[in-house]
């Protein structure tokens, strides 16, 4: 079985946000990025399942919507223990026309387990896992906190209100993952740094596929008012404030 994990390259998570263009786009100068932490908790776990012989994971794939400016993040991930990747050179403009695009790429290579993270940490759109299902008419498990394999079978665990649901899924499928999918996300070894410059990256043109949103402009919101200090021995003052002001009760 192979396993496809789909990357976003966002940017850290303490970039200081800024606009370009009459607040149309973002401005990436001086952007450091980085792979979508919950992408980066899929590739961990796809790893740790290939890392036991026993689960018959022949390889885990990169997939990535972007142009040449993401190689950098897809290496990390190559160094991290992916084996190879696959990126659509293309810009990546919504939800929709991502999925479309990773579907095309990716239909013909009979992949088991399709993983996504729940969100990216820019967007927040959570739409692009089921739309990937829907495009390659295969299941999706969404709010995914464990993936195993027994007896050859994905056994998969999701949050559910009040607990968790487990059940098994039939290969293919997609598997929308959160926090909880692995401990803490795995680190790229030196070894691994040298050996991403050689792992096969293959770049495929889009498919036509038309954009269906529009970024109309960004506004960035309201400024956090100033802290207000209360001298400790002065608990009037501060429960005045918290009533008056705060609205806490």
């Amino acid at each position: 079985m192979k396993v496809l994990f789909c990357i976003s390259n966002v940017p850290d998570t303490t970039t200081k946000v800024k606009f370009v263009n009459e607040s149309k786009k973002l401005d990436v100068s001086g952007i450091q990025w980085v792979i979508n932490p919950w992408d980066e908790l899929a590739l961990t776990r796809a790893l740790e399942l290939k890392d036991d012989a026993a689960n018959g994971i022949q390889s885990v794939t990169v997939a990535h919507v972007g142009t040449v400016g993401a190689e950098p993040t897809i290496r990390k991930a190559l160094a991290i223990g992916a084996d190879d990747a696959i990126r659509v050179n293309t810009e990546a403009d919504d939800a929709y026309t991502i999925a479309a695009q990773l579907a095309e790429a990716v239909r013909s290579e009979q992949f088991g387990i399709i993983m996504c993270g729940i969100e990216s940490s820019d967007h927040n759109g959570s739409t692009v896992g089921g739309m990937l299902a829907e495009f390659l008419g295969c299941p999706s498990v969404t709010g995914v906190s464990s993936v195993k394999i027994e007896g050859g079978i994905p056994v998969i665990v999701r949050e559910i209100d009040g607990g968790k649901e487990v059940l098994t899924v039939s290969a293919p499928f997609v598997a929308i993952v959160q926090k909880g999918i692995a401990k803490e996300p795995r680190i790229a070894a030196m070894r691994g740094i040298m050996m991403a410059r050689t792992k096969p990256i293959k770049v495929i043109e889009p498919a036509a596929c038309e954009s269906l949103t529009e970024v109309v402009d960004y506004e960035m919101p309201k400024a956090r008012a100033a802290c207000k200090y209360v001298d400790a021995e002065n608990a009037g003052k501060l429960i005045a404030l918290l009533q008056n002001e705060a609205k806490v009760f």
